[in-house]
């Protein structure tokens, strides 16, 4: 039994399969009836109108709806679509057993606890017979598939017949009006539509099921009897045929399956059983703890069955599908119907080739499971599960492929799986010794292996190599040396597949693939929510695999996508060029073409098959916003742009790849200010000065325009700014083109005509302008301001440009591959010829030459301007006659001219984000300021949740790996990224790991220091420069592996270190608790100091217990002082004295938490020992050990990781993920 699918819920008592989608509806005891998508496991929907518990639940075979039966007498039709009920029919006198649609007319037919059975027309919505003729509850009732019958069984121990064919005539030809009052006779005293054909007796008690077989006339009824039985029936009378003996409880539900001469049935002893038909036995039998099953379905078309059981249901099937096949080289042999066939690619030729398994087995399951086959001595391995697992060795001679009449001798064995490994050489697995028998084609043991690790499948991985799977991991294993080439950490891996070079694998688990080089380094893992069911590799190096609903594909890289939806599963066997050739669950060979377009033009973008590139841009359909965002996401806006008509989005592509000429093309067409505003901001930031100009221009942005002439040091226009500011009486706008200009005549005429006296007075004042400041002085009378004394006045002079006029000076680049050759792909020619005609920017702003016009003119062609603002035709600001100066013209953008202007480069990546982007070392992405990701590979590498210690070392590391440079005033600080290990001959273009500012020697100076703060009593000294090593350990980055195992023993030794000061600290601070004093002292001896720090601890433990009078204590710790010979003499002399008193008394004055015979660990938190045995949790980081009821909770030792966290270990060098 496959179990697909399962829930847990109320006990469930209808069930019943959608025929098109992947889903189960459940009616439950509680009064919900359940939509569930099997296949993804989810559920889509809930109803919950029913009143008590839902017995009955049918699904339309074509229409969406679905009717439902309950125990409120009522049954219901509901719209799955719009997830309500239409309607409910009533008429019914007690609970509802079961519900069903007919398959062709719109009748539904009910059996209920009322001895009737009741046929309803659903659209007329009306009850249209009644079935009367039982005298107990009727359990069950259903249509025949094709003809006009219906079967019920009930209480009263029958099981009744009945023939529908009058109802069908009436329906079919509905009477005319004479009839219609015999009609409406027969309906008040039961008429003819429905009579009993046979009542079936044999049961001896009540009878809850009986079921049609969908194509012999066979009858299946199950009892409380215990018993199923089997009828027949013809036309003139129906007899049973066999008793089926085995169930220990009442039978709730029975049922022919559609595709296999079985029997299913299941029962309140908690078993669902499978019987074969034609010999009348059980096959198999399926058991449950607790629950006891209620109701059995069959799926319509597919090999599916549903049982509902006292808390939840299965989705199952009785067998495996898959058929088992092996590819060699441009043919295929492949198991179907007990045959081995053989069929070729090219020709597409399906030959029988010798007939394999012994018919009639009496199992399920016994079909091959898998195939393995020797090209050179044209050998077949099959293995099945006959027998708890064995292999058929079968010998084909060259002669026989295409006759499939004789049949070679099967050489057979016991083994869970068996494959070729050489010519003549074929692996066994032995599982229950863990070890791989190598035998020749005679089927003799030549070698046996014993095996690295737990296996219970072993694949082919090239000659002479298994690949072993074990729950989690595979590991591939070289026979001849007996050494493990590669090993991978792995969901349940069911499949592998090879690339036809033997260099990479695909291992296939349930819902992921994991893509692997030959000796299992990870290369990327795709996660799938729905079943993946196989796969190939195409010749380019894709993998294309399916999904029980889809074909898809995946590149090198782990990028994928669907190439097409399926109806039915299929197991890909080749894929060549665009033609997939699959089996299908029947067996079928099948060939179905695809569009390989679309991962072959991202491979080619991967590959940076550019060439390859331009023609598909230019011969393929290929388009929509999915293969756009790609194209971004991937950094190749450029390219993006040529599949693009829409202009909005040619314009942020041509922004995001810095062609501005595309640009401002589409910001012409599209002609909003925001979008001008946005070319501008991308022009200036390439230092097109003439463009930002243009953009300014088109938005009357003034004061930006203003700006950009100050910082290019285009004086004439400033001044003509002035002007227009005049004409258009903007007052702050003329102040600061006065500024900008640094005419200060003109600043004080702007706040004289402002209003603003004063501030003209001192204006004048302070620049030396003496006849204006006394005619101001004049004018304000005694209101003339005071200058301040002593202040020397300094000129507002506009700053120098950093560079006069023109565009910023650019590196030459050669033209991209993607520019030039395909400008005519993306827009029509008319676009370039339009481009041409208003190409000529230097035109478009014309600016009022105030010295040539009167006053009056200025003011009118302003108003006409206001009023002609929206007309292109005019441009610029429509203000007339100003000529420019020849040397300020804007560049021209024409379509002849169009490929010589040169593209500003696409900026590189950053280092720091060179450095992140393979790094797994937290170090790292902290130097590149990526703290988010620094913090979250601490957590997951040693379960770090406090990271307010590290906030200053991140800074420390960030800043450290940095250097910053002045340019020069105007420009921003340049950032530098310093590299580890740089060298004057290392290449330009290839970046090293960032610099790091904590290093080992930088710890072992600390641990150094620790020591000697120890050995001098400074213990909070000492614990702060301990507890720093702790801090900084995670974010240091060594080389070898041999460092590595020097920093993983620096934590064991620093952490003894800061648990046994913490202790003996927190002694210190006791002063009223004698006891607790002596169990702290005594512990501090059990951390794991260095010598001189044991002496002074036990020397210290020993006098503490002493004072005490806890003589027997303290002379276990007198003793461990002698057995370290002390050098100092005043210490043994001390340890002597204290061994002697205790002799004369061996004894404890009080009992403390401390037994030194048995070995401990201390609690890391609450300071008492963990006796060996006892349970404790762990610090994933320190390995600080604790009591189990801390688990959860902050170590309190290193302070940085959650105790007992889950966490992958301390990751500190490249040398690890190598």
């Amino acid at each position: 039994m496959l179990t697909k699918f399962e829930t847990k819920s109320n006990r469930v008592k209808g069930l019943s399969f959608h025929s098109k989608r992947p889903w189960i509806l459940a009616s439950l005891h509680s009064g919900v009836i359940q939509l569930w998508d099997y296949r993804m496991g989810t559920l889509i929907d809930r109803f919950d109108e029913h009143d008590g518990p839902v017995r009955g639940v049918h699904f339309h075979q074509s229409q969406p709806l679905f009717v439902s039966g309950g125990d409120d007498y009522k049954i219901k039709v509901w719209n799955y679509k719009t997830h309500r009920c239409l309607f409910t029919l009533l008429g019914h006198l007690d609970y509802i057993r079961t519900v069903q649609f007919h398959h062709e007319y719109p009748w539904i037919v009910s059996a209920s606890d009322d001895q009737t059975i009741r046929i309803w027309n659903w659209q007329s919505r009306t009850c249209v017979s009644v079935l009367t003729g039982h005298n107990h509850y009727v359990m069950c009732a259903s249509f025949h598939p094709k003809e006009d019958l219906v079967v019920s069984a009930s209480l009263d121990q029958t099981v009744r017949v009945w023939d529908i064919g009058a109802l069908r005539k009436k329906t079919v030809s509905p009477a005319d009006d004479i009839l219609r009052l015999s009609q409406m006779n027969t309906d008040l005293f039961g008429g003819a539509d429905a009579v009993v054909k046979y009542v079936l007796e044999g049961h001896d008690r009540g009878v809850n099921w009986a079921a049609f077989h969908p194509t012999l006339p066979l009858i299946v009824s199950g009892a409380d009897d215990r018993q199923v039985k089997l009828w027949r029936m013809n036309e003139t009378k129906a007899w049973e045929v066999d008793t089926l003996r085995g169930h220990m409880n009442n039978v709730s539900c029975v049922m022919f399956h559609a595709k296999q001469d079985i029997i299913v049935s299941n029962s309140e002893d908690k078993s669902i059983r499978v019987w074969d038909v034609t010999k009348r036995t059980g096959i198999q039998t399926f058991r449950r703890e607790h629950d006891r099953f209620w109701i059995l379905a069959a799926h319509p078309e597919m090999n599916l069955l549903a049982a509902g059981h006292d808390s939840g249901m299965i989705v199952f099937k009785l067998e495996r599908e898959r058929p088992a096949f092996a590819v060699s080289g441009d043919s295929m042999f492949y198991c179907k119907d007990r045959f081995l066939r053989f069929f070729e690619f090219l020709t597409q030729r399906d030959n029988q080739v010798i007939p394999i398994r012994r018919p009639g087995s009496t199992s399920l399951n016994q079909s091959p499971r898998t195939l393995s086959y020797s090209p050179t001595e044209n050998a077949i391995l099959i293995c099945s599960d006959v027998d708890g697992g064995s292999y058929e060795l079968y010998v084909i001679p060259k002669d026989n492929i295409g006759r499939g009449d004789s049949l070679p001798e099967a050489r057979r064995g016991i083994g869970t799986s068996a494959i070729f490994i050489a010519r003549n050489r074929f692996a066994v697995l032995d599982k229950s010794n863990n070890q791989v028998l190598v035998k020749n084609l005679k089927n003799e043991v030549v070698k046996k292996s014993a095996l690295p690790i737990a296996t219970d499948t072993i694949f082919y991985a090239g000659t002479g190599n298994l690949l072993c799977r074990s729950e989690d991991k595979v590991v591939i294993f070289d026979l001849q040396q007996r050494l493990v080439l590669g090993d991978l950490q792995t969901p349940f891996v069911k499949y592998i597949v090879w690339s036809n070079d033997m260099e990479t694998v695909a291992l296939l688990s349930k819902h992921a693939i994991i893509i692997a080089s030959k000796k299992l380094v990870h290369q990327c893992t795709l996660h799938e929510t729905i079943r993946v069911k196989s796969g190939a590799w195409d010749d380019n190096g894709v993998f294309i695999y399916t999904t029980l609903n889809h074909i898809k594909y995946c590149l090198p890289n782990g990028d994928c996508g669907i190439i097409r939806t399926l109806d039915v599963p299929i197991y890909i066997t080749k894929v060549s060029g665009n033609t997939i050739f699959c089996l299908d669950r029947d067996g079928k060979n099948r060939v179905i073409v695809i569009d390989a377009t679309e991962y072959i033009f991202k491979l080619s973008l991967l590959r940076k098959r550019y060439d390859h590139v331009m023609s598909m841009i230019k011969n393929s359909q290929l388009c929509g916003q999915a293969m756009i965002s790609y194209l971004q996401q991937k950094g190749f806006p450029e390219v993006a742009l040529h599949f693009v008509k829409d202009e909005r989005t040619r314009f942020n592509l041509a922004l995001e790849s810095g062609n501005i000429q595309v640009a401002v093309a589409s910001a012409k067409e599209i002609d909003e200010k925001d979008h001008w505003y946005r070319l501008g901001v991308e022009a200036l930031r390439q230092g097109n000065a003439g463009i930002v100009e243009y953009a300014y221009q088109r938005t009357k942005n003034f004061e930006r325009l203003s700006f950009l002439y100050l910082i290019t040091g285009n004086m004439d226009k400033l001044s003509k700014m002035l002007k227009i500011a005049e004409v258009k009486n903007d007052v702050m706008g003329q102040f600061h083109n006065a500024l900008y200009l640094g005419d200060v005549q003109d600043r004080v005429k702007i706040l004289e005509n402002a209003g603003h006296l004063p501030l003209a007075y001192i204006t004048a004042s302070v620049h030396g302008l003496q006849d204006v400041a006394e005619r101001l002085a004049a004018e304000l009378g005694d209101n003339v301001p005071a200058l301040p004394k002593g202040n020397v006045p300094s000129l507002l002079m506009p700053p120098s440009p950093v560079i006069c006029g023109g565009d910023w000076p650019l590196l030459r680049v050669m033209k991209g591959i993607f520019e030039g050759g395909l400008d005519s792909v993306g827009r029509d020619e008319v676009d370039e010829e339009e481009e041409g005609a208003e190409g000529d920017w230097g035109e478009e702003l014309d600016m009022v030459d105030a010295d040539g016009l009167q006053n009056g003119d200025i003011s009118a062609i302003l108003e006409d301007g206001e009023e002609a603002e929206g007309n292109e035709e005019e441009g610029g600001w429509d203000l007339e006659d100003l000529d420019l100066p020849p040397e300020a013209e804007t560049p021209r953008v024409s379509a002849n001219s169009r490929s010589a202007v040169f593209v500003a480069p696409t900026p590189g990546m950053p280092v720091s984000q060179i450095w992140i982007q393979r790094s797994s070392l937290a170090a790292e992405h902290a130097a590149a300021g990526n703290f988010d990701t620094a913090m979250r590979l601490l957590s997951r590498q040693l379960g770090i949740r406090n990271f307010n210690p590290l906030k200053s070392m991140f800074l420390d590391i960030h800043a450290g790996s940095h250097s910053y440079l002045h340019a020069f005033t105007s420009a921003p600080v340049v950032s530098l990224a310093i590299e580890r290990g740089w060298n004057e001959s290392a290449s330009p273009n290839v970046r090293g790991p960032p610099a790091l500012v904590f290093n080992f020697s930088q710890l072992e100076e600390k641990l150094k220091a620790g020591y000697k703060a120890t050995t001098g009593g400074k213990f909070k000294e000492a614990l702060q420069l301990f507890l720093s090593i702790l801090h900084t350990i995670p974010l240091i980055v060594v080389e070898s592996r041999r460092e590595v195992d020097e920093v993983k023993e620096l934590i064991i030794i620093v952490k003894e270190y800061v648990l046994g000061l913490k202790m003996e600290i927190s002694r210190r601070d006791i002063k009223d608790n004698p006891l607790r004093q002596q169990e702290l002292a005594a512990y501090f001896t059990h951390c794991n100091l260095q010598i001189p720090h044991l002496r002074l601890a036990l020397l210290n433990a020993m006098t503490v217990c002493y004072k005490a009078k806890n003589l027997a204590t303290a002379a276990n710790f007198a003793r461990r002082l002698m057995e370290t010979n002390p050098a100092n003499e005043s210490q043994a002399k001390t340890a002597r004295q204290v061994l002697q008193a205790a002799d004369r008394n061996m004894t404890d004055a009080t009992q403390l938490n401390y037994d030194f015979r048995n070995p401990f660990v201390i609690c890391g938190a609450t300071y008492v020992p963990i006796y060996r045995g006892q349970k404790d949790v762990s610090c994933p980081y320190c390995s600080s050990r604790f009591v189990p009821s801390q688990e959860g909770q902050l170590c309190t030792v290193c302070d940085l990781a959650v105790i007992s966290a889950d966490a992958s270990g301390l990751l500190c060098s490249s040398s690890q993920i190598r």
